[in-house]
C-alpha cells in the first residue's frame, strides 16, 4: 500500500473519531442543558445523536479506511488478518488522538474548560459485564453484516448503538478510544479515569470473543 493511501486512511480514522466524540460529548452537554434535570430525556437526546452520526460517518469514510473509529474493531480485523499489525497500531493511534481532538472541540463549542478530568463513577461488575456484552454485540453487527449485508453496515451499527445505549447498564461505550476521550470530560457523558481501564479491558474481551464466535459460526458456510 502506498504511503499516500495510508495517510488518507489515517486521516479518515482521525476525522471520523473526532466527529464521533464531538457528537457524543457535545450532544450530552446540550441534552443535559435542555432536559431540565430529566436524565432519561437527556440520555435519549445523547442516544439519538450518537446513533445518527455513526450512520453518517460510516457512509462517508468507509470507502477510505473501512470506518473503524474504534480500536476494538481494528483489533478484530487484525485478528482476522484483514489488516497488518503496523497499520492496526496506526489506526488505533489515529482513533485515540482523533477522539481527544473531538473532546476538546466539544468543550470549546460549549464554552466549558478545555482540560477536564471526569468525576462520573462507572464501576462494578455489572458495568464491566455490560461492556463485554455491548462490544460483543457491536462486533457481531460489524462482522455479520459485513459478511452478508455489506450495504447495511452503516445503518445496522447506528441502530445497534442506539439500542445498546438503553439495554446495557454502562450505556454501551463499546470503544476504547471513546472511553479514553470521555475520561477527560466532566460532563454528562464522562467516565472517571480510574474506571476507564476496566471498561477498555471489557471491550477488548468482548471484541476477541466476537471474533472467535463468529469466525466459528461463519466458517460453516465455507464447508457446506
Amino acid at each position: 500500500m502506498r504511503e499516500t493511501d495510508t495517510s488518507r486512511r489515517l486521516a479518515a480514522e482521525f476525522i471520523g473519531s473526532a466527529f464521533l466524540l464531538v457528537t457524543v460529548i457535545g450532544s450530552g452537554i446540550m441534552a443535559e442543558k435542555l432536559a431540565g434535570g430529566n436524565i432519561a430525556l437527556a440520555l435519549l437526546g445523547n442516544t439519538i445523536a450518537t446513533g445518527a452520526i455513526l450512520v453518517v460517518l460510516i457512509l462517508i469514510f468507509r470507502p477510505v479506511s473501512g470506518a473503524h473509529f474504534n480500536p476494538a474493531v481494528t483489533l478484530s480485523f487484525r485478528i482476522r488478518g484483514e489488516i497488518g499489525t503496523s497499520e492496526a497500531m496506526l489506526y488505533t493511534l489515529a482513533q485515540i488522538t482523533g477522539g481527544l481532538a473531538g473532546m476538546l472541540a466539544a468543550h470549546f463549542m460549549f464554552e466549558t474548560p478545555l482540560l477536564q478530568v471526569s468525576t462520573h463513577m462507572r464501576a462494578g461488575g455489572a458495568q464491566f459485564g455490560s461492556e463485554i456484552i455491548a462490544t460483543f454485540g457491536l462486533l457481531a453487527t460489524v462482522l455479520g453484516c459485513g459478511q452478508h449485508a455489506r450495504e447495511a453496515v452503516p445503518y445496522a451499527v447506528g441502530l445497534y448503538i442506539t439500542a445498546a445505549y438503553w439495554f446495557t447498564a454502562s450505556t454501551s461505550f463499546a470503544n476504547p478510544a471513546v472511553t479514553i476521550a470521555r475520561s477527560f470530560t466532566d460532563t454528562f457523558s464522562g467516565i472517571r479515569p480510574e474506571d476507564a481501564p476496566y471498561f477498555i479491558a471489557a471491550q477488548l474481551i468482548g471484541a476477541v470473543l466476537a471474533v472467535l464466535v463468529f469466525g466459528w459460526l461463519f466458517s460453516a458456510e465455507k464447508t457446506d
